[in-house]
């Protein structure tokens, strides 16, 4: 179980990235940000479960859905 911990890397690196593609100026570009950011709210979840961390398991949840009101609202600016 130890290689678990080593997840908090990889969720770490894949936020960033989301945060880096969510701020472009191109939809397709923030549509992959918004994917990102799905992935790591899944690889956080999981090294939340090793660590104990049911807290920041909360807050990806929260997060999660947060991102899919984004991703309804930049959809919606394609379509317009």
């Amino acid at each position: 179980m130890a290689y678990l911990n080593w997840i908090q890397w990889p969720a770490m690196v894949v936020t960033v990235l989301a945060a880096w593609l969510i701020g472009s100026q191109r939809p397709g570009r923030r549509m992959i940000g918004f994917i990102c950011f799905s992935v790591s709210n899944v690889l956080w979840v999981i090294w939340g479960f090793n660590a104990g961390a049911y807290a920041l398991i909360l807050l990806q949840v929260c997060l999660f859905l947060m991102n899919l009101r984004g991703l309804k609202k930049n959809t919606s600016l394609n379509e317009t």
